[in-house]
């Protein structure tokens, strides 16, 4: 499959990344269990009568697409591809409260009609009057990388020059305190957390939306090439280095080639060691991490992936996200690893435009 490029790219997340220096402006977020993106001024961007019956994922999912659409000079993309975890849940919860409350009676059809996770891709074509191939994943943490999959596809079969690309997820009250109650969330009293080195179960969990466009063509302003997903879901402890090694063996290249590995450290004591074994195979490779900075979501991927495009672009490593001491001259070629919980593992390859 031919490789694609990645022309815009924008996010809206916990840290401040809709403006400038974002790599010289991030900070750690490691002593809260539940930390909340820092949203922009929604008035900005979209009717005050349209906000008000918009959820915090499809608010966010239109700003983020509108920033990554104007930075990659285009009015209407040739295709929209969104992966989510767990798609538009306030309205979800709303829908499923009105369902208790009003005993499955006298239901009003519009939280329903919302809560469906394709709503967000559908909003952001209805905002353009965008008629074009419009799909929705939705395979948990892999969600991203079954959009940017498909994105290529479109790309080498003629189908689409210009894809936009997101990933969004937002918390909801009732969600977070089920997550709270089964251990995905970690007790305050684990707080703060040291990600490299924890040895507590559960996670801190984050939020956000980040979007791109996916190109046929190289421009002046592209960030990154594209060049190979794999994702599996199941890898045993053991198979993590073949699993990495065969990846990188499809694009001829060896543990040598690879400048930065990011990796999905969440500290979450049990599913870090897959991340653990991963590092054993890059000792000359610049190792990062990130949801110290993110949180851990189901689409957290979708924030490496806009940071290793800045990185790419900027050819500079922020030392907040180095594991190791391995500093690079250039950056050619990134690697990011990451899963959820043990589940659904992904590898996404990219390379300096």
């Amino acid at each position: 499959m031919s490789a694609v490029y990645i022309n815009s790219a924008s996010c809206i997340s916990v840290q401040d990344t809709l403006n400038e220096n974002i790599l010289q402006n991030l900070t750690p977020r490691n002593s809260s269990n539940i930390i909340k993106a820092i949203e922009p001024n929604y008035k900005e961007f979209i009717p005050p009568a349209m906000i008000r019956r918009m959820s915090k994922t499809v608010k966010m999912s239109s700003v983020a697409s509108n920033y990554a659409l104007k930075e990659a000079g285009i009015e209407q993309p040739d295709a929209i591809i969104v992966g989510t975890g767990m798609g538009c849940s306030q309205d979800s919860e709303k829908f499923l409260k009105n369902v208790i409350d009003n005993h499955e009676e006298f239901l009003t059809p519009t939280f329903f009609i919302q809560s469906t996770h394709n709503t967000v891709a559908g909003q952001i074509a209805l905002g353009l009057q965008c008629h074009a191939y419009n799909f929705t994943y939705v395979n948990t943490s892999s969600s991203l990388e079954f959009s940017l999959l498909d994105a290529q596809l479109q790309i080498n079969d003629g189908e689409a020059e210009n894809v936009l690309v997101g990933s969004t997820d937002e918390q909801t009250d009732r969600t977070m305190e089920l997550y709270c109650l089964n251990n995905t969330i970690k007790k305050e009293t684990d707080l703060p957390v040291d990600y490299l080195n924890s040895t507590t179960s559960g996670v801190i969990w984050g939020e956000g939306a980040s979007f791109f466009v996916v190109g046929k063509n190289k421009t002046e302003n592209s960030y990154a090439r594209l060049k190979n997903i794999q994702i599996s879901n199941k890898v045993e402890l053991n198979e993590v280095k073949d699993f990495i090694q065969n990846f990188l063996a499809q694009n001829n290249l060896s543990h040598n080639d690879i400048d930065a590995v990011i990796l999905g450290f969440s500290g979450d004591a049990k599913s870090d060691m897959y991340y653990t074994k991963a590092m054993d195979l890059f000792p000359d490779s610049a190792q990062l991490y990130y949801k110290h900075l993110s949180g851990e979501f189901n689409t957290a991927s979708g924030f490496s992936t806009f940071i290793a495009c800045h990185i790419l672009k900027e050819q500079q490593i922020p030392e907040i996200m180095m594991i190791n001491t391995e500093k690079k001259e250039s950056v050619k070629n990134i690697l990011i690893y990451n899963h959820l919980g043990g589940d659904d593992h992904s590898l996404v390859l990219l390379e300096k435009a």
